[in-house]
């Protein structure tokens, strides 16, 4: 796609990005310091030098400032910026990619983020839900890619292995404090389930 068809975001969108992301690091490091429980969305946006009504903006509800991510929106665009006519496994390789390495642009405040979602049992709940979000994102991919329905088994279930693939990996990268590369833990599961997408396509 050409940079005309996909423009850079303007002065306007891109104050809108940084604030977004100021207000996330401010209750990331609020969070850490005195627990998610105990630090309340005036303390968050005191830190970040804005008003209760701009996070409320930006983020419905507490939780949604540690949850909120650009992953689906990347993973997306990025798939459908691939050429129609490569392998499948080039495809989610390069989708995954670009969501990987978004993730480790910024290494500090992806494990800060995922280490809140595997300890508050609120977020882990709502993390669930993202899960399911994945799982649906990748059939229609799957499903695009192959002119398979949605429905189709084998769509289904490669899907799930997909959606196992990423956060699998984004749990042991969180665990291990970040030792292993996403990039790696990533690469390493992918090569293992290559052979099931290579079905698809027979």
């Amino acid at each position: 796609m050409s940079a005309a068809t996909n423009p850079s975001p303007g002065l306007r969108e891109r104050k809108k990005i940084k604030l977004r992301h100021t207000i996330q690091t401010a209750a990331l490091r609020l969070f850490e310091r005195q627990g998610y429980e105990h630090t309340t969305v005036e303390q968050i946006a005191e830190a970040a030098e804005t008003s209760t009504t701009t996070f409320y903006r930006y983020f419905p509800t507490k939780e949604d400032v540690v949850l909120d991510n650009d992953a689906s929106p990347l993973f997306e665009t990025t798939a459908a910026e691939r050429p129609a006519d490569e392998p499948l496994t080039a495809t989610v390789r390069a989708a995954m990619g670009a969501v990987v390495a978004a993730a480790e642009a910024d290494r500090d405040f992806t494990l800060a983020r995922m280490r809140l979602v595997a300890t508050v049992p609120a977020l882990e709940a709502r993390y669930a839900g993202e899960e399911r979000r994945t799982i649906e994102l990748l059939t229609g991919l799957l499903a695009d890619r192959t002119g398979r329905p949605a429905d189709d088994y084998q769509v289904e279930l490669i899907a799930f292995v997909l959606a196992g693939v990423l956060f699998t990996a984004s749990r042991r990268w969180v665990a291990d404090q970040g030792a292993t590369a996403l990039s790696t833990l990533v690469d390493q599961a992918l090569t293992t389930v290559e052979p099931l997408l290579a079905t698809l396509e027979g």
